[in-house]
């Protein structure tokens, strides 16, 4: 599928420029093939992963390699892998769809998203042709397995800081490595790994393909934890271990470039997986609220209950929309970046990093969206939810993880701010002249604006607000703290926050107004209406609950570094661009979980 001819915004413009519902790739329009391929990856999980999920956090010797194995032979390791290296050289977006399936794969989805994701790319991405011919076939069709060792017990967040040691042998045909790695996934059973080591007294890391048999690697025991129990989880130690020359990746010192830009297409990726798991608690939220009777009839009837599920299913709702929105802006700039006369792996890297603040906003939004499902659904089960019996108490322990894998959440939301601002200063996003235009319009007087009567009219103007109070509260704060923001930890996030908002909450109307379009919808209340409803529903359901949270933290940010008059001002500022008109909320979730629960399952 190729969209390349579709307009698509640079990263970060979706601050500064409008979009248009046309412009954005919506999960609606998934065609035959990529539902077919997800329609596999479903009846895999069904068949060999779902049936013996005790099997898998028991840590059965072998069956998670078997797993994989299995996935192998299906395809599904090589979905986004070229065709002549063993694949089927989909494009990003079917590779989301996929990872999106598989995410409700419990620990299952941790090992397949680290072979196929951080095990994989770094050598398909960065390796030369003779290293690609070499790993990139058995890797697609699960014949050796992948890992990626870069966490070091004193090197977590702080990557770069690792102590891992490279150096040459006196013949230089190879390098000798020595050191320690940490919360190493399928450390246990890994063929390959992608080790970062400094070479001699470098101040960066440099990238090894290392093989298990070139021996000197030794493994810890299973780490015991808290959920994906059936991931393999180790501490990686190399002892003298000898690695030809030939397989240091990429170049010398390119290691930390390296781990970025991996780093970026892993956070968006556990968006998608988070969305999977997310909709498959929703599935056991509905079926059990379904089945439960309490009073004389299902808990499902109760406003208490159908609240849970409507904000269940409101929240996957728009996180996928920000996801596919995300994924096919990628994927436009990759085919632009191709067409240009770049290489597919050069196009990609750049085309995904261009987009590094949207796809940090993605990773922290997911995994707070699977964690959030989880816990109502917990909340719906009641005592029931606490039982290992249950499949909500496995759902629960096995989220958490995701708000510190890929970079913890706090990292991802400074770094949102921190990428943004940089690419207002390389030039690449024009940032301060729209903040400075906020800044006038501050000070004048508000206009009345005309009623828009057209379908979410209101929301569209209120999204188009959220922007302006970031513009002001992000620009204010650039302008009173220069380089000193950075060390401003508590106002990076709060403005992350009002980012992370804004950006899904002009995803779900976009999505939502092209649905309307597509289902020949006319008008606010025309002909045809009734076939987004529920969407509807959603959409401002969650738009007006960002207007409060927007407004939230737009004040405790400016309480932070402003004062005087201007922070007056601003104040106003945050409250004036943060309004939202009165709606009955309990009607529009009413609405949403009325058809889930016809349903029986998440069905939007």
């Amino acid at each position: 599928m190729s969209i390349a001819t579709k307009k698509a915004l640079q990263g970060g413009e979706f601050l500064i420029r409008a979009s248009e519902p046309q412009d954005i790739f919506i999960p609606e329009e998934f065609n035959e093939e990529q539902r077919m391929i997800a329609q596999s990856a479903r009846e895999f999980l069904e068949q060999h992963v779902w049936t013996q999920l005790d099997r898998i956090d028991a840590m059965e010797e072998g069956l998670m390699p078997s797993l994989l194995d299995k996935a192998g032979e299906l395809g599904l390791l090589g979905i986004s892998v070229p065709e002549d290296l063993g694949g089927f050289g989909k494009d990003f977006v079917t590779g989301m769809l996929v990872t999106e399936v598989t995410g409700a794969g419990h620990s299952f989805s941790v090992a397949i998203a680290a072979h196929t994701g951080i095990g994989t790319l770094p050598i398909l991405y960065y390796g030369n042709e003779e290293q690609r011919r070499k790993y990139i076939p058995k890797l697609a069709t699960g014949e050796w397995k992948a890992s990626y060792c870069l966490t070091e017990p004193g090197a977590g967040s702080d990557a770069n800081s690792g102590k891992t040691k490279a150096v040459l042998t006196p013949d230089g045909k190879h390098y000798v490595i020595n050191g320690q790695k940490m919360w190493i996934t399928n450390g246990g059973f890994a063929d390959v790994f992608t080790v970062f080591a400094k070479i001699d007294d470098d101040e960066n890391l440099s990238a090894f393909i290392v093989e298990k048999g070139f021996g000197g690697i030794t493994l810890n025991p299973e780490e015991k934890k808290m959920g994906i129990k059936g991931s393999s989880t180790r501490q990686v130690f190399f002892n003298d271990c000898k690695v030809p020359v030939e397989n240091l990746l990429s170049e010398r010192g390119n290691g930390f470039k390296i781990a970025v830009n991996i780093l970026n297409i892993g956070r968006i990726k556990l968006a998608g997986a988070a969305l999977g798991g997310a909709k498959g608690v929703v599935d056991m939220s509905v079926k059990y609220a379904n089945e439960r009777i309490q009073f004389g009839k299902p808990i499902s009837a109760f406003g208490a209950i159908r609240q849970k599920l409507a904000d269940q299913a409101t929240y996957c709702y728009v996180v996928e929309s920000a996801t596919y929105r995300c994924s096919s802006d990628m994927e436009r700039a990759i085919d632009e970046l191709k067409a240009g006369g770049a290489d597919h792996a050069k196009a990609l890297l750049k085309g995904v990093e261009q987009y590094a603040a949207e796809a940090a906003v993605l990773k922290v939004a997911g995994s707070e969206c699977l964690d959030y499902v989880c816990d109502e659904g917990v909340q719906i089960y009641g005592g029931m939810g606490y039982s290992a019996e249950s499949p909500v108490e496995r759902a629960y322990r096995d989220s958490r993880i995701n708000r510190i894998f890929e970079g913890t959440n706090e990292i991802n939301r400074m770094l949102t701010v921190d990428m943004l601002l940089k690419r207002a200063m390389k030039g690449q996003l024009d940032l301060m002249g729209p903040a400075m235009a906020v800044s006038q319009e501050l000070m004048g007087i508000p206009e009345m604006p005309e009623p828009d009567d057209s379908l979410l009219g209101d929301e569209k103007r209120m999204v188009a607000h959220f922007k302006k109070a970031v513009l002001m509260v992000a620009g204010g704060a650039a302008q009173k703290l220069g380089m000193e923001l950075a060390k401003h930890q508590e106002t990076l996030m709060h403005i992350a926050d009002m980012v992370i908002d804004t950006y899904l909450a002009e995803s779900v109307l976009l999505r939502t107004l092209k649905l309307a379009e597509m289902r020949g919808v006319n008008g606010a209340n025309g002909e045809g209406s009734e076939k987004v409803a529920e969407q509807v529903a959603m959409c401002q359901l969650y738009i007006h609950d960002a207007a409060d949270r927007i407004h939230k933290w737009a004040k405790e940010a400016v309480n932070n570094f402003a004062d005087g008059d201007e922070r007056q001002a601003m104040l106003m500022g945050a409250k004036r661009w943060s309004k939202n008109t009165p709606l009955n909320t309990a009607e529009l979730r009413k609405a949403i979980a009325k058809k889930l629960i016809a349903e029986g399952k998440y069905c939007y």
